[in-house]
C-alpha cells in the first residue's frame, strides 16, 4: 500500500495529479462536500453557540468508507481540497469525519494544477487554517438560520412552498427595483442632426450637439441649411492611447463569457472548473488580478517570441477590492505557450478566452491618432462635428479587445473610422442632411453578467457565490431569463437633398430582450414583503457589511459565533413579530369596474399564480361567485390594465365544428391552444387566440396529424401505450410513461411487441422514472393487466 494519501475534491483532478506523483501517493477524491447540516431544525443549536450537527449523506457514505480505510494504512495523509474558504472547510470536515490526527495530516494548496506547482505544494505543507473554515461556518449557519426562519413566514403571509435566502434577496431585489424602473420610464423624443459631406471622391458624416425636442425647429435647422456654405472652421489632431484590461476575476470572467461566448454564468463555471482541473488554467474562484513573477516571465517570452519585443509591455495590476487575496492569483493559462487546447468546443473557446485576455494585459497599449473637424454653417451659428480615428500602433489590440454591456448602442453618426484630407477654411459640398426622431432609453434590464457586475460593485458576495446565486432566483421561480419580443414605434425623418426637404414616417421595432432577467410576480411580492418587514435581509449595505465581517473572521479579526449572535438575536425578533402583526401579501391591484356588470376587477397572487378577478369573493353559497382567469405569459400584475383583464374572459371560444366535434380556442400554462377532439393543438405566437378563424383552426389540426403520423414509426393491439417513435435523437420504444432506447443492432420497424417489452424490462431501476421523478413499475404483459384496485402506488424517489 502507497504511504501517502492525497485527498482533493474531485475525480478529474485526481487523475491529472497522480500522473505527477510517483508510486509512494495515492490520489482518491472526496467528490466535493462528505457531509452537512442535517435537514431537520436541530441542526444548529443557538442556545450552545451554535453548535452545528452534521450527517454524511447516503450516497458520500461509501466515499467516506473507502478514504477511512485508505487513511489508516496510508502512513501520512494530505489533504489537498480548493484553496478558498470553501475548499478549506471540506479539509476540516475530511479531518473530522475520518479521524485523522494532526501528527499524520498536512494540508496542502496551489493555485494550479502542473506538476511543478503540485511538488511546491507537497514541500510547502500547512496545518488546516481554522479562520477560513470558522468564516466558511459563520456563512453556512447564517444562510441556514434565515433560510429555515424566513421560509415558514413566507408560507404563511405569501403563498404555501417558497423559500427566501440572505444573498439571493438582495438580487432579486434589483431585479425587481430594475424592473419598475423601465415600466415607470417615460421615453422622450429628440430630432438628431447628421450631414454627409464630399470632398471629391470620398464622404464623411459630421453631427449636430445639440437636439431638437419639437420638429418644427428641426425643420427650421434643415430649411435655413438650404442656402447654406458650409466650412471647416478648425482642425484638432491629437495622439491618443488605449490601454488593455486586467487580466480575469471570477466576476469579470462571467461577464466577458456571456457578451463574447454567450455563456451563462454557471455554464462559465463549470466549463472553467474542468480547465482547471485539466491543469489548462489556475484557480477559477478568486476576486486577485495579480500574476505571479513566472507567470509574468511567461508572458514576455511568449509575446515577444509570437509578436515582436515592441509588442510587450510589463504591467501589475492593483486589486480595488480590500478582500482579495494577492497571494492568489488572476485567472490564467498555466502555460502562455499554449494559444489554444485539445478539448470540446465550449472547452476551448472558453481557454481562448482566458489565454487572449492574460496575454493582452502584458502588451503594449494601442496608439491612434484623433482628429476632429468643426464646420460652420454660414446661416447658422452652430457648428456641426466630425471626428475620425486612425490607429498607428495596434499593440494588444492584435490579440483582445474587450466587450461591454452596451454593445448594441449605436455608434455615433459623427464618428468616422478616418476622415480625408482636410484644410482649416476649406468649403465642403452637402450631399445629404438628415433630421431624425430619436428616442430617449430605460435603463437596460440585467443579464446574468450585469448582475454579476452589479453585485460585486455593491460587495455583495464573493467569487464563488455569484453563480450559484444567479441559478437560486431562477430555479426558486423569483426571476426568468428570456427573450421577449418588441413592439413596433413610428418614428418621424427629414431629409434634405438636392435643396429640398423630404418628410417621411417609418418605423422600427423597440424594446426587444434577449437573455434579459425579469421578475416574475411572485418575486416581486416576495421581495415587497421582505422590504417592508425585513428591511436588513435586503439591505445592499447591511449584506454587503455581512461580507466584511466574515472576511474579518477569515483574516483571524473577528470571533464567528459572535457575529451570528449581533445578527440572529434581533432577526429572530422580527420573525416573531411578522408572524404575529404582518397582513397576508397578494400584491392585490384594482384595475377598475366591469363596464357591464359594475363589478370590481382586481388581479393579485393566488396559489396558483397570478390570476385577475371579476366580482367580490362570496360570503354565502347564494352570492353570485366571481369570475376568475389566469394572466397569459409575459403579463404581470404590476403592469396589466383593465383592458387586457377583460380580454382574458373572451376565453375559452367556441371557433366551429370539424368532422362533428367542437374545436375550442383556450389558454393554458404553456400558452393558447385548440382543443379538438381530446387533442390539443398549440397555437402559433402570429396568431391572435381571439382572431382564430375556422380554416387556421383546421389548418393547425391536420398539420400536427402530420406530424404526429411521420414521427409514428410502429404501433401494437396488444397494448396501445406501447409504440415506437421517431424522436428528436432518434428512434426509441414508448412503453407506457417509459422511454426506452433501442439498441444499435436493432431495426426499429421489425420490433415485435415482446422485443419491446424486454427492452423495457431490461432497463437499469434508476432509468425507470416518470417525468415528475416517480419511479414506473417494471413493463408487464398487456394480456395479465392487474385490476386498478391492486395496482401499487407509484413511489416517490
Amino acid at each position: 500500500m502507497a504511504k501517502n494519501l492525497l485527498i482533493v475534491e474531485s475525480p478529474a483532478k485526481a487523475k491529472t495529479i497522480e500522473g505527477y506523483l510517483g508510486k509512494d501517493f495515492v490520489v482518491k477524491s472526496s467528490y466535493g462536500h462528505i457531509r452537512d447540516l442535517v435537514k431537520s431544525e436541530d441542526a444548529i443549536d443557538i442556545a450552545n453557540n451554535f453548535a452545528q450537527k452534521y450527517e454524511v449523506p447516503a450516497d458520500k457514505k461509501q466515499v467516506v468508507s473507502e478514504l477511512k480505510k485508505l487513511a489508516k494504512e496510508a502512513e501520512m495523509v494530505w489533504l489537498a481540497s480548493d484553496e478558498d474558504r470553501e475548499g478549506e472547510a471540506i479539509s476540516w470536515h475530511l479531518f473530522d469525519t475520518l479521524g485523522l490526527k494532526d501528527a499524520t495530516t498536512k494540508r496542502i494548496v496551489f493555485h494550479e494544477i502542473t506538476k511543478p506547482a503540485i511538488l511546491k505544494a507537497i514541500d510547502t505543507p500547512r496545518k488546516i487554517d481554522y479562520n477560513l473554515v470558522n468564516a466558511q461556518q459563520a456563512r453556512r449557519v447564517l444562510d441556514r438560520l434565515v433560510g429555515f426562519e424566513l421560509s415558514p413566514v413566507l408560507w404563511k403571509k405569501v403563498k404555501p412552498s417558497l423559500s427566501a435566502g440572505r444573498v439571493q434577496s438582495v438580487a432579486v431585489r434589483l431585479i425587481v427595483d430594475r424592473e419598475r424602473e423601465v415600466n415607470k420610464f417615460t421615453s422622450e423624443a429628440a430630432f438628431k442632426i447628421v450631414a454627409i459631406f464630399g470632398t471629391g471622391k470620398e464622404a464623411f458624416k459630421a453631427e449636430l450637439a445639440e437636439r431638437y425636442a419639437k420638429q418644427e425647429d428641426a425643420e427650421k435647422f434643415l430649411q435655413d441649411c438650404i442656402a447654406a456654405d458650409f466650412d471647416v472652421r478648425s482642425l484638432e489632431t491629437k495622439p491618443a492611447k488605449r490601454s488593455p484590461a486586467a487580466p480575469f476575476t471570477t466576476s469579470t470572467l462571467q461577464q466577458e463569457a456571456s457578451r463574447k461566448l454567450g455563456y451563462s454564468v454557471a455554464r462559465t463555471m463549470q466549463v472553467a472548473q474542468r480547465l482547471y482541473e485539466a491543469g489548462y488554467i489556475t484557480y477559477m474562484r478568486t476576486d486577485s488580478l495579480n500574476l505571479s513573477d513566472t507567470a509574468l516571465n511567461a508572458a514576455q517570452s511568449e509575446i515577444e517570441s509570437a509578436y515582436g519585443e515592441k509588442y510587450h509591455q510589463l504591467r501589475k495590476y492593483k486589486t480595488k477590492n480590500a478582500s482579495a487575496q494577492e497571494a492568489h492569483e488572476a485567472i490564467r493559462p498555466t502555460y502562455f505557450n499554449n494559444h489554444t487546447i485539445n478539448g470540446e468546443s465550449n472547452e476551448k473557446r472558453l481557454y481562448e478566452l482566458i489565454w487572449k485576455r492574460a496575454i493582452a494585459s502584458q502588451m503594449s497599449e494601442a496608439q491612434f491618432e484623433k482628429t476632429t473637424a468643426k464646420i460652420s454653417i454660414s446661416t447658422r451659428k452652430e457648428d456641426l462635428t466630425a471626428n475620425g480615428e486612425v490607429m498607428k500602433f495596434d499593440g494588444f489590440l492584435k490579440v483582445y479587445l474587450e466587450s461591454n454591456d452596451d454593445e448594441d448602442e449605436p455608434q455615433q453618426d459623427g464618428e468616422n473610422a478616418m476622415l480625408p484630407p482636410l484644410t482649416r477654411g476649406q468649403r465642403l459640398a452637402l450631399q445629404e442632411m438628415s433630421a431624425t426622431e430619436r428616442f430617449s432609453r430605460p435603463p437596460a434590464r440585467y443579464t446574468e453578467a450585469s448582475l454579476v457586475k452589479k453585485l460585486e460593485e455593491l460587495g455583495i458576495g464573493r467569487p464563488s457565490t455569484y453563480a450559484p446565486t444567479i441559478s437560486t432566483i431562477q430555479n426558486r421561480g423569483y426571476v426568468v431569463k428570456e427573450e421577449r419580443e418588441g413592439k413596433v414605434r413610428n418614428f418621424r425623418l427629414m431629409i434634405l437633398k438636392a435643396g429640398q426637404i423630404v418628410k417621411e414616417q417609418k418605423t422600427e421595432n423597440t424594446g426587444a430582450e434577449r437573455g434579459k432577467l425579469f421578475p416574475t410576480d411572485i418575486g416581486a411580492v416576495v421581495n415587497d414583503f421582505l422590504v417592508q418587514y425585513f428591511k436588513e435581509i435586503v439591505d445592499f449595505n447591511f449584506t454587503a457589511s455581512v461580507e466584511k465581517q466574515f472576511d474579518e473572521i477569515a483574516q483571524g479579526l473577528k470571533e464567528w459565533t459572535a457575529m451570528l449572535h449581533d445578527f440572529y438575536n434581533p432577526f429572530h425578533k422580527v420573525v416573531q413579530s411578522t408572524i404575529e402583526t404582518a397582513d397576508k401579501a397578494t400584491g392585490e391591484r384594482e384595475l377598475g369596474v366591469h363596464p357591464e356588470s359594475g363589478k370590481k376587477i382586481s388581479v393579485r397572487i393566488g396559489r396558483y399564480g397570478p390570476f385577475v378577478q371579476v366580482g367580490e369573493n362570496a360570503s354565502d353559497e347564494n352570492e353570485e361567485k366571481p369570475l376568475y382567469a389566469s394572466l397569459r405569459t409575459g403579463q404581470s400584475i404590476e403592469t396589466i390594465s383593465i383592458e387586457e383583464a377583460l380580454e382574458l374572459f373572451k376565453l375559452p371560444k367556441v371557433v366551429g365544428e370539424y368532422e362533428g366535434k367542437i374545436m375550442k380556442v383556450a389558454i393554458g400554462r404553456f400558452g393558447p391552444y385548440i382543443s379538438h377532439n381530446s387533442a390539443f393543438v398549440s397555437l402559433p405566437k402570429e396568431i391572435d387566440p381571439l382572431d382564430v378563424t375556422v380554416e387556421q383552426a383546421i389548418e393547425l389540426i391536420e398539420a400536427k396529424r402530420k406530424k404526429d403520423a411521420e414521427k409514428l414509426i410502429k404501433a401494437f393491439d396488444e397494448d396501445p401505450e406501447v409504440k415506437v417513435l421517431n424522436g428528436r435523437w432518434g428512434p426509441y420504444i414508448e412503453f407506457g410513461k417509459l422511454n426506452v432506447k433501442i439498441p444499435k443492432d436493432k431495426d426499429p420497424l421489425t420490433l415485435t411487441f415482446e422485443e419491446c417489452k424486454a427492452l423495457a424490462d431490461a432497463m437499469p431501476k434508476d432509468a425507470k422514472k416518470g417525468r415528475f421523478g416517480k419511479t414506473v413499475a417494471a413493463a408487464k404483459p398487456a394480456a395479465k393487466k392487474a385490476p386498478a384496485k391492486k395496482k401499487a402506488p407509484a413511489k416517490k424517489k
